[in-house]
């Protein structure tokens, strides 16, 4: 069995984050997601992977490698442009041969990951296997009807009156046979071949499709907003851990883990939280639900439920919330006699500011 990984696209809705980087390299919790994803599949013991890539392709493998230090055979797949999940497949169809696959969307998060269903589908050998969810609005997804016995009847992408509350997990597993089902789809509305669209043929021509309604977390990442709560769900998942520096005046309370490097003086943390390596506390109270990523400086600031990337510098501000500060930036609090605020912002960003 393989892994078919996907980790192309633009990933328009994360911006501004994805200007600068790939969507699947995003941090959660100072992993990026597609580490997660990729740990998810080796302990499903799927180690011959082929990750699906666009024009991020360098990012990518730059920071996955040959896969050896997830146990895993990583072999790279150009997707030319990113024309659907079934396209996806039909690229990859040379490496996949005839061999049953799973495919992972690379900016997918599932806390209790992927073992269990993969070995259902082999014990099984269904002809294809859903994860299913259960969601609040279910036009965002590709959504399935059920029978009385879990076979699915039948899949649509994004209703805009949806027959039910299953949303698509970006987990999905196949038998060669879904090949034959994309080689019958033409391109939908929108000018991608639709997974659905292929799992809808398999239905209709009487192939066994069956599914799984999972209870645990699941996080599609693909909006800023979906983004800071899955770094927040990831947080209830620490145990505390110090392997940094803390001064005599500074205190940590409850989970908090503070990586090597860190210093952290006159401050109180928080947790949940995390702080990453190398990075510089100093008169501060951070969390609970905050992660600091890598080589970050913080001082005279208060912070939580936020996320705040790689080397971002946050000074004399004593009040963030719910934000996601991006790698490298710098937020600074101005003087209390500056007239107004000075704000230098890119493309597609958004400030929400008290005043």
């Amino acid at each position: 069995m393989k892994a078919l990984v996907l980790a192309g696209g633009f990933g328009t809705r994360l911006r501004p984050f994805t200007h600068t980087s790939a969507k699947q390299l995003v941090p959660v919790v100072n992993r990026p997601i597609l580490f997660h994803v990729l740990e998810a599949v080796a302990a499903a013991q799927v180690t011959d992977v082929g990750i699906v890539v666009g024009d991020t392709e360098p990012e990518i493998r730059a920071a996955v490698g040959d896969g050896a230090r997830f146990g895993l055979r990583v072999t790279y797949i150009r997707q030319g442009r990113p024309l659907g999940l079934a396209h996806a497949v039909s690229v990859a169809r040379r490496w996949l041969r005839d061999d049953d696959f799973v495919m992972y969307l690379g900016d997918n998060i599932l806390h209790d990951g992927i073992t269990e269903q993969t070995c259902r589908f082999r014990a099984t050998r269904p002809d294809a296997q859903l994860m299913l969810a259960r969601v609040g609005d279910p036009t965002q997804f590709g959504v399935a009807v059920l029978d009385a016995t879990g076979a699915v009847r039948s899949v649509e992408e994004k209703p805009a009156v949806p027959p039910s509350d299953l949303a698509l997990v970006g987990v999905y597993f196949f038998s060669h046979l879904i090949h034959r089902a994309i080689a019958h789809i033409r391109p939908s509305g929108r000018g991608e071949l639709e997974i659905t669209d292929a799992l809808q043929w398999l239905i209709d021509t009487g192939a066994d499709v069956r599914s799984s309604v999972i209870s645990g977390y699941w996080k599609d990442t693909g909006n800023v907003a979906d983004y800071l709560e899955a770094n927040l769900s990831a947080l209830e998942r620490v145990t505390s851990r110090c392997e940094g520096a803390v001064d005599p005046e500074s205190e940590l309370v409850g989970a908090v883990v503070v990586e090597p490097g860190v210093s952290i003086r006159g401050s109180r943390v928080v947790g949940p939280a995390v702080i990453g390596r190398g990075s510089v506390i100093t008169n501060s109270d951070i969390g609970p639900y905050a992660v600091v990523g890598e080589d970050c400086v913080l001082a005279d600031t208060a912070l939580r439920r936020s996320v705040v990337c790689a080397g971002a510098v946050i000074r004399r501000v004593r009040a963030i919330e719910s934000s996601v500060i991006g790698r490298n930036a710098e937020v600074t609090g101005a003087p209390a006699s500056a007239p107004g605020h000075r704000l230098v912002l890119g493309d597609h960003s958004a400030v929400r500011i008290g005043s």
